[in-house]
């Protein structure tokens, strides 16, 4: 009796580089999108007044968080269970997984709800929200947290849609779900043509309804007609196996999520012993940062199906080559708009202010920390490549580096009372040690199953 063949995935067997590049394109389109609703948002919240503002910059830190925790940490798990499943050519597994993810991102939905619900106000006064501004954060958080469940969900559908090689749509429906976003909450909070000026309520409630509205598209793409894996819940019982090949991933890579966002907010509160012109320049050179992000993130979680699926499938030297590919691509192009802006620091202050103590400050911060964002950019790749390969231990404390020596240097320069061009240089040192140390990971981590004993 002869065996058929196993089918083998396209991602497994096509070519690496522009393979890469297709998948990484939607992906960067999407990210951009979303980067774009955080300037809409500033915008016409600014036009709500100042007290909006100090409270959106208070709830800011949280709504980065629920994405980080849902797309990039355990919507990788799910990509990263599911590209490993059909690279081992079991499609009926990874129908099965997409449904264990699916609960997960419902228990996940509600359990941030009833967390930031819960202790939302102590953290909000923590960051040092009082009186008004407090309770804007709190009438724009419970409304934007109230569908938690919503952001959750559809990070998690547009992950299994990823995971089963099909980058493009997910990265559309992420994109329609940014636009709408910024469509709706600036109807809605300004009080455009005949809405209602909701104030903060009216905000959070864009991001309420687009949401859920793509949850539900990204539901029936998934199961509905022309669905890429066979997703039955017919008999269906729950298996703590499945669980456990997403939250070996997932769940530790939600750790690197909340260092992550611990080191920029205790950088952010050492940088506030400098003055207010540090902090502002500082403010100004970050978000730099914050545009590049969306560009690593695009190539990572486009290297995360393709090694996924290499691994399934065996060929563990190819999945090493996506990595280091990956890796290369993310940290060249982002050190090298990183070194361009050190250079020439006047092309994206004077986007942002005109005071020149901030614009001096700013220039001192992209002097260092621009030429750095090469390690940024290799690290961050690296760290979904390795989501892929189910190897995600080293990865996290690569991050946990990187957050000693923010904590630990930021402390000590604020107790010498050094000159802020140290703390800035330490942000270069805390970037280098990430990508250092996660290339150091990666190279030593073995992928791929282990060798049997004699």
């Amino acid at each position: 009796m002869t065996t058929a063949p196993r089918p083998v995935p396209a991602l497994v067997s096509s070519p690496l580089l522009p393979t890469l590049l297709k998948l990484a394109a939607p992906a960067a389109f999407s990210q951009v999108a979303a980067a774009a609703v955080s300037v809409a948002e500033t915008v016409y919240i600014g036009r709500l007044g100042t007290v909006a503002l100090a409270a959106v910059a208070v709830v800011f830190p949280f709504v980065i968080l629920v994405g980080m925790l849902s797309a990039g940490a355990m919507g990788g798990g799910v990509a990263s269970a599911i590209s490993r499943a059909l690279g081992a050519g079991d499609r009926e597994r990874a129908g099965r997984l997409a449904i264990h993810a699916l609960i997960i991102g419902l228990a996940g939905g509600i359990f941030y709800t009833v967390a930031m619900i819960g202790f939302g106000p102590a953290a909000f006064s923590f960051l040092g929200a009082r009186g008004v501004v407090l309770e804007q954060a709190l009438a724009y958080s419970h409304l934007l947290f109230a569908g938690a469940i919503s952001i959750w969900v559809a990070n998690i559908l547009a992950s299994v849609l990823r995971g089963s090689g099909d980058v493009k749509t997910a990265s559309m429906v992420l994109m329609g779900v940014s636009l709408a976003q910024i469509v709706i909450g600036g109807v809605l909070g300004l009080g455009v043509g005949p809405a209602p000026r909701l104030g903060m309520p009216g905000v959070a409630s864009g991001s309420l309804i687009a949401y859920s509205a793509g949850a539900l598209f990204l539901l029936w793409r998934v199961m509905g007609p022309g669905a890429r894996l066979p997703i039955r819940f017919k008999g269906f019982r729950p298996h703590r196996g499945l669980f456990a090949d997403i939250l070996k991933v997932g769940g530790v890579a939600c750790m690197s999520s909340v260092q992550s966002v611990a080191t920029v907010l205790i950088f952010t509160r050492i940088v506030g012993h400098f003055g207010p012109e540090a902090l502002a320049g500082y403010g100004v050179g970050a978000r730099l940062e914050f545009l590049l992000t969306p560009l690593a993130f695009a190539v990572g979680v486009a290297a995360i199906p393709m090694v996924g699926m290499a691994i399934g499938a065996g060929q563990i030297a190819r999945a090493r080559r996506v990595a280091w590919t990956a890796g290369a691509l993310a940290g060249a192009a982002s050190g090298l708009i990183g070194t361009v802006i050190a250079l020439k620091p006047s092309l994206w202050t004077h986007l942002f202010t005109s005071d020149p103590g901030v614009r001096a400050a700013a220039a001192v911060y992209l002097h260092w920390a621009g030429p750095a964002f090469l390690f940024l950019g290799l690290a961050m790749a690296l760290y979904f490549a390795a989501q892929g390969a189910a190897k995600i231990v080293g990865p996290v404390l690569a991050q946990t580096a990187r957050l000693v020596a923010v904590l630990g240097g930021g402390l000590w320069l604020a107790h010498t009372q050094a000159p802020v061009w140290q703390l800035f240089a330490l942000v270069a040192f805390s970037l280098a040690v990430y990508g250092l140390s996660m290339a150091g990971v990666i190279y030593f981590t073995r992928w791929g199953p282990k060798p049997a004993r004699p």
